[in-house]
């Protein structure tokens, strides 16, 4: 059987959040070394891999690997029902229809547990290369969110340039332009206000800033978002989880029609 404890429940709430409004269903790959999710959105655009290690849960047991098609809004709804306090148990026997989800709230002497059917999914892994990137720009995650909005009222891409100095944000439509740099910053004394980049060779890239808003809402996991670029190759946006693994978001770049 599967059985995992979460004493910190509100992780899997936000990571809930982080991927519902992207995709519509996935299958979680549940083995001895943790739980991991990998799946195109709906249209195919962008792809998301979630990893959570079974050493970063209170207590965790797989006596065999599971791959469990979920309906991710079902698995939100029932989630909701989870206090932010609350310590959340998963669990599913070795050939089961369903999982188990058993909240407990601590202060109040109360045991909530609901039963989400699984689904059978038809799932093609895809694989994805390590790679070296040109520009790799770690910064505060919610800085991110806010330029990726704040340019979405400008228009529907955003130009990132990415240089040793800084890295530059850019939008343009029927209103006009706008344009967000961030410098490096040396002196920060708390990391995750920093901004840094690793930079072997300068990048421009296009992205459709429609996914980098779904990416956002990851934002809670994580103090920081690191972006890592080369051309050609997809984005990736990466948000850790605490002490326990990562999601990360991979969005090709647009093709500049007005320099082709």
């Amino acid at each position: 059987m599967f059985e995992a404890r979460l004493v910190q429940g509100s992780i899997l709430k936000k990571v809930l959040e982080a991927l519902k409004d992207l995709i519509t269903e996935a299958c979680w790959d549940v083995s001895s070394s943790g739980i991991s999710l990998q799946s195109m959105d709906s249209s195919h655009v962008s792809l998301v891999q979630l990893t959570l290690r079974s050493d970063g849960f209170d207590s965790y047991r797989c006596d065999r690997n599971l791959a469990m098609g979920v309906n991710l809004s079902s698995m939100s709804k029932i989630l909701k029902c989870a206090g932010n306090e609350d310590i959340i148990t998963l669990r599913a026997e070795d050939n089961a229809d369903s999982l188990a989800l058993v909240f407990e709230t601590l202060n109040q002497e109360k045991v909530s547990d609901y039963e989400m059917k699984l689904m059978d999914l038809d799932v093609e892994q895809l694989g994805i290369p390590e790679q070296e990137y040109s520009c790799v720009v770690k910064m505060p995650s919610g800085e991110f969110a806010r330029i990726c909005r704040d340019l979405s009222q400008i228009g529907d891409a955003v130009m990132i340039s990415c240089a040793k100095d800084g890295v530059k944000f850019s939008a343009s439509g029927e209103l006009g332009t706008g344009n967000v740099k961030l410098s490096q910053t040396s002196n920060v004394d708390k990391e995750d206000e920093a901004v840094t980049i690793e930079m072997n060779e300068p990048v421009q890239l296009i992205f459709a800033l429609n996914y980098l808003n779904f990416f956002t809402k990851a934002t809670p996991l994580s103090k920081t978002v690191t972006l890592s670029m080369s051309a050609d190759i997809p984005l990736v946006v990466e948000y850790k989880i605490a002490d326990m693994g990562h999601v990360k978001y991979y969005l090709a770049p647009k093709i500049d029609e007005e320099s082709s």
